[in-house]
């Protein structure tokens, strides 16, 4: 099969290295450079993106920030209906689309204007996250205000594009759920990823070995597969969550739905049978999808550096990727996956590595 995939980064590259193993044909398009790219490789193809997708048998992304006419160009060869597609990438419909099917999140209001974010927030007497309705990750696009603080440079600022505005709720843990949907409406889904953040960029995730109970993992599976069926979304999605409560009241409000693979999920690739990437091409070509085998894992971005220590590339409990990217603070440049036994070694490890491997200023 020949799958054209939308966006070269480093995720469009791990797509395209399952498309490879699993005996299928990929090409990529840098939505920055407007140019069809090879895999592993900085040299654009003689080719438009007419060409590329007439050449393909399906188009998939690696993120979901495309951009409308990127969308109507292509959207004949995705896997889901265009409307479905844009209403996962705005924050507005992505919530409407929540509250929909019952599935809780943070309240929340919309606004168009500088003018309405002003009368939200002139009538709000709790702590709140002002969020772009479109793009926007890694902490970008968001501000904090509380009741008390000047408003007008927040105003100001988040006022120049639509919009949300969320109740900041207290929780115990941020976690996502990546899971995967298939042509036939069968579901897989890894366990519930525990997600720690720094300045709001995700810093370490950690599966496998974090015992949540198996009513909030059910609960998470149930969420996932509840608005997967409902667009008929066929492929990796993934579903931040905030933990709530305490016991047996514990509860997820969504945070976030992305649809695609996820950063939080790059712990696959060394702790489970068959990874987040593989599991999305097969999805979209029809293979059988199996069943997941996990061990214990715990991942670290690498933000900002120049490079991983040479003892991690030695190390046998380690897994390095590195993604070629020129180093600046804050950017994802790699991230390093570590085989662990226990949660409080996998905690262990994070402490210990990442003020090496994460350069935020």
């Amino acid at each position: 099969m020949n799958i054209l995939i939308l966006g070269n980064g480093q995720l469009g590259q791990m797509l395209g290295k399952a498309v490879i193993q699993q005996g299928h044909q990929c090409i990529l398009y840098s939505d920055r450079q407007q140019q069809v790219m090879p895999l592993a490789s900085d040299q654009p193809l003689p080719m438009s993106l007419d060409e590329a997708k007439a050449w393909a048998d399906v188009v998939t992304w690696e993120h979901e920030h495309l951009g409308e006419a990127l969308v109507e160009q292509t959207h004949d060869k995705f896997l889901i209906k265009a409307e479905r597609f844009n209403q996962l990438t705005d924050r507005r419909t992505q919530k409407s689309l929540c509250d929909e099917l019952g599935v809780p999140t943070s309240p929340w209001q919309a606004y168009q204007t500088t003018d309405e974010l002003r009368d939200i927030l002139s009538n709000c007497d709790k702590a709140v996250v002002i969020k772009s309705a479109r793009g926007g990750y890694d902490g970008k696009g968001q501000w904090r205000w509380k009741p008390g603080q000047d408003a007008d440079p927040i105003i100001q600022e988040a006022g120049q594009r639509p919009g949300i505005v969320e109740d900041m709720i207290p929780f115990s843990h941020e976690v996502s759920v990546v899971a995967a949907r298939d042509h036939h409406g069968e579901q897989r889904g890894y366990p519930l990823t525990l997600n720690v953040h720094n300045d709001g960029i995700l810093a370490y995730s950690m599966a496998g070995a974090q015992q949540f109970t198996d009513e909030l993992e059910a609960l998470a599976q149930q969420y996932h597969q509840k608005l997967t069926d409902h667009i008929d979304y066929i492929g990796v999605l993934a579903i931040e969550f905030f933990v709530v409560g305490e016991g047996e009241k514990q509860q997820l409000l969504v945070n976030e739905i992305a649809p695609r693979v996820h950063n939080s999920g790059h712990w696959t690739m060394s702790g489970a049978n068959c990874d987040q990437f593989n599991l999305h091409i097969r999805c979209i070509t029809g293979l059988p999808l199996p069943e997941f085998l996990v061990a214990p894992t715990l991942m670290i971005n690498a933000i900002g550096v120049d490079g991983l220590p040479e003892v991690l590339w030695e190390a046998s409990a380690a897994d390095c990727h590195w993604y070629g990217k020129a180093p600046r603070p804050g950017r994802k440049v790699g991230h390093v996956n570590f085989m662990i036994d226990t949660f409080e070694r996998g905690e262990k490890l994070a402490s210990q590595w990442c003020d090496e491997l994460i350069k935020l200023a």
